[in-house]
């Protein structure tokens, strides 16, 4: 592995007190909020810096998968909401200091909200998602008291205090470092932290490792059961499943599902598989281009795809089915994603595509980006397969993840596959995020304008019956207009020593250390 305990403590540091980490990919940032940081980014900052509040977790069947519902206080001891659910008071525990040891202040609260919404970073985009745009919205209201307003009762107001880029930092370490072209420090928090969290960045190499170290001064939570973190980049996968699997490391969370199900065959690890309950695997039509434009033409794909052939060579059905459902107008309840009434039906399929004016068919192109080629393309050839039934010519494209990433955003693909996760899944967040506005997360190109005016309406909705009718309303057009399929949700799998144990599906799908411990 290479990775070495510093000199002076290696003896004192058995190796039950320590955690060794793999991964595929690199911690890039300390900050994850600087444009360009990975997910990995994300995951570790989650560690270090503390938020003003936490989601809860809670069982699901035999494992733990964060709860939405529930958000507690971390830096913030108690959280009052008034009546009328504009104010948000957070009241700073007691006694928290910052990993410097100077004590957290009212004063590093307010500045670090302030940068979450004025800062050039992907902070301020995320926060508008629940209505906090300003610093006038923050106030501090006594030594360790700070108010968060909002003009409308906003649903999601207090759930973006729980995000990856919620970070509460150490103003005065920041201001340091600060300079009149970057007054946030954005530059040197990339690679310094200036945070309070449970874990203390011992060291840091960006692209191949970094240590964490146990902050036993941490009041956010229940103390880690980990002294030590060593999180390492091996780029290999099968070089990381080799090391878990002979105890040389304790977690990885990004091996192949055909690796991941070889593992839990030969039974000398665990492996933890959870749906990644608030994702989905899509395929997209790009519902402003030809034939994609047309309604008609979309139901017929999706009553041509061989769906379970393709979830099968796809993921070997590890994970959640979002086709299948036996609701044909109404949904059953409000929840999203949720399995969608989608069935094969080749005889629906050419009817629809007569109806639409090509009864001889079309061709077209279907696009994969080359880091999901390992489930997309066998999913890719059995859909093709299927299309060529019904007179659709289907050219198979696979191109580099930038230049996909490049035609996502731009919307030249007319016909793809991806997936998207969303960190925040309320049902109507995911509408708004994924089916509204000219952006880039709107991977169809949809655009409804009743289900615009429902996400805007919901938002801001305290009933709950509305709200849930609301909910149902949108799930009803989207399987009715069909501007996307939903395919499935597939399994977040973290294979690990058999002796980890609390491993946690957060919504964004990285390891978080605290939960862990050694059994």
């Amino acid at each position: 592995m290479g990775a070495t305990l510093p000199a002076g403590e290696a003896s004192a540091q058995t190796r039950a007190e320590t955690l060794r980490y793999v991964t595929g990919n690199t911690v890039n940032s300390l900050d994850p909020s600087v444009p360009g940081s990975t997910r990995e980014s994300f995951g570790l900052s989650m560690n270090v810096y503390d938020r003003l509040a936490a989601f809860g977790r809670k069982r699901l069947g035999d494992n733990w998968v964060f709860d939405h519902n529930e958000i507690r206080g971390e830096l913030a001891e108690r959280i009052d909401r008034s009546p009328d659910g504009r104010t948000f008071t957070f009241h700073i525990r007691q006694g928290a200091t910052w990993h410097d040891g100077t004590p957290v202040t009212a004063e590093d609260v307010k500045w670090s909200l302030d940068r979450a919404v004025s800062a050039r970073s992907l902070a301020p985009p995320q926060m508008s998602t629940g209505s906090i745009t300003s610093p006038d919205q923050f106030r501090i209201a006594g030594p360790r008291v700070v108010e968060m307003m909002v003009e409308r009762p906003d649903r999601l107001a207090l759930s973006n205090m729980c995000v990856p880029y919620a970070i509460m930092i150490n103003s005065t370490l920041a201001k340091r470092h600060a300079t009149t072209d970057d007054p946030w420090a954005l530059n040197w928090l990339k690679d310094n932290s200036a945070a309070g969290g449970a874990y203390i960045v011992e060291q840091h190499r960006p692209g191949t490792q970094t240590i964490l170290r146990r902050n036993d001064n941490w009041r956010g939570g229940e103390q880690p059961g980990f002294r030590r973190v060593i999180v390492q980049t091996v780029p290999e996968v099968a070089t990381r499943a080799n090391l878990v699997e002979r105890g040389d490391a304790d977690l990885s969370i990004d091996l192949q599902p055909s690796d991941v199900a070889a593992l839990a065959q030969r039974g000398r690890v665990k492996v933890v598989s959870v749906p990644q309950t608030n994702g989905f695997t899509h395929i997209s039509m790009n519902n402003t281009m030809a034939p994609f434009d047309d309604v008609k033409v979309r139901q017929a794909i999706a009553a041509a795809l061989p769906y379970q052939d393709m979830f099968q060579a796809a993921l070997f059905s590890r994970g959640r089915a979002l086709f299948g459902a036996d609701w044909t107008t109404t949904p059953p309840n409000s929840d999203f994603p949720q399995p969608m009434p989608l069935h094969t039906n080749l005889e629906r399929a050419r009817e629809l595509l007569r109806e639409s004016g090509h009864p001889n068919g079309f061709s077209t192109t279907f696009t994969i980006g080359t880091g999901v080629s390992a489930w997309a393309e066998p999913m890719a050839a059995l859909m093709k397969e299927s299309l060529a039934r019904i007179n659709i010519n289907v050219d198979i494209r696979k191109l580099p993840d930038a230049q996909f990433n490049t035609g996502q955003a731009e919307r030249t693909l007319p016909f793809y596959t991806e997936g998207g996760t969303a960190w925040l899944p309320a049902p109507d967040y995911f509408f708004r995020l994924y089916f509204t506005r000219p952006q880039r997360w709107n991977f169809a190109s949809f655009n409804n304008e009743e289900i615009n005016a429902l996400t805007r309406e919901a938002q801001f909705e305290t009933d709950a019956a509305r709200y849930d009718a609301a909910c149902k309303r949108m799930i009803e057009i989207l399987a009715a207009e069909v501007p996307l399929i939903l395919a499935w949700q597939p399994l977040h799998e973290a294979v690990m020593a058999r002796n980890v144990d609390g491993y946690t599906y957060w919504f964004y799908r990285q390891a978080d250390f605290r939960d862990l411990k050694r059994v």
